[in-house]
């Protein structure tokens, strides 16, 4: 028998279904999550109020304004039940190559267009937005190109992006993503705008503890606040413990879901889809569960509409 005291947290996809279906459920475990310490406003951090029940609204009685659990998350303002959220939420954590948007409209009920702002509620919330400390011992730094082959792209994106009919080579026209790895511990990713050294140089200094042991290939530039060491990829993969293959599984793991999964995402879009790999990869050593709690602590911090989601670059 469970402690009646504790919370009840799912295990597993189906466990959820079943217990989030009873709305009244799922408002009282959104609600515990958002305020174990007890209900305040959101907007004045008072905790006096008074609870409407038959709107599931609380009034404050310091500044005089409604609010709802919702109010300052992802669910604020959408008509979608809890219910389905955290099955949304739940997919996206745990999916190891993540969750198509036509996937999540056919496994919830919603329409396409609605699971992909859904999605992307989702990933705003997950998002890596700070860290308590910087990566330590051996750390492993690579950049990867994202994107498909120049030749397949329309003369007018090319244009945009202004690259002529002659530009060549396999990375022309990509995206470029920076990562840090701490071995056998999380890993930090960003698309950067360039290969600029400079750049690169400043994202492991901001990720990674000065004198960490740095493992990078040839092509990075020697960086003497770290223990640095290369490997040539031209002769060998690995030299004892000297070896990238940590992050270069972490982007095997990235393409994957961008390949198999999204198979089409706009550059604007991209870190979305980068910071979603990045949480999942953290949290790989936790259960499904523990994954799926972790994901909705961060909801009450993140805020996204759909004409910011749809706003060009």
């Amino acid at each position: 028998m469970s402690n009646p005291d504790q919370p009840y947290f799912p295990k597993t996809l189906q466990e959820a279904i079943v217990y989030f279906a009873d709305p009244e459920r799922a408002f009282a475990f959104a609600v515990s999550l958002r305020w174990p310490d007890g209900v305040f406003c959101p907007f004045c951090q008072s905790a006096e109020n008074s609870f409407i029940s038959t709107r599931k609204l609380w009034k404050c009685k310091g500044c005089k304004k409604q609010f709802s659990v919702r109010v300052g998350t992802i669910f604020e303002d959408s008509p979608i039940g809890l219910d389905k959220w955290f099955v949304a939420i739940w997919m996206t954590a745990n999916c190891k190559n993540g969750v198509s948007s036509y996937e999540l409209h056919r496994a919830i009920g919603v329409t396409q267009k609605t699971a992909w702002f859904m999605l992307h509620r989702v990933r705003t919330a997950i998002k890596a937005k700070s860290f308590d400390k910087k990566l330590a011992g051996i750390v492993e730094a690579d950049e990867t190109f994202i994107g498909g082959a120049l030749k397949n792209m329309h003369a007018s994106k090319r244009e945009k992006k202004g690259l002529g009919r002659r530009t060549s080579g396999p990375r022309a026209g990509k995206a470029i993503v920076m990562g840090v790895l701490e071995r056998d511990g999380e890993v930090r990713a960003q698309v950067i705008a360039d290969l600029e050294p400079s750049i690169r140089r400043q994202f492991i200094r901001d990720n990674a503890e000065r004198g960490a042991k740095l493992m990078t290939d040839e092509g990075a530039t020697l960086m003497t606040d770290f223990v640095h060491q290369f490997i040539n990829h031209a002769e060998e993969y690995v030299r004892g413990n000297v070896h990238t293959q940590g992050i270069e599984n972490f982007w095997s793991l990235l393409k994957r879901t961008l390949k198999g999964t999204y198979v089409s995402v706009e550059p604007y879009h991209l870190s979305a889809y980068v910071d979603e790999q990045a949480f999942r990869f953290n949290q790989r050593k936790s259960t499904d569960g523990e994954r799926f709690i972790r994901a909705l602590a961060m909801i009450p911090s993140a805020r996204l509409t759909y004409a910011d989601l749809t706003r060009a670059e």
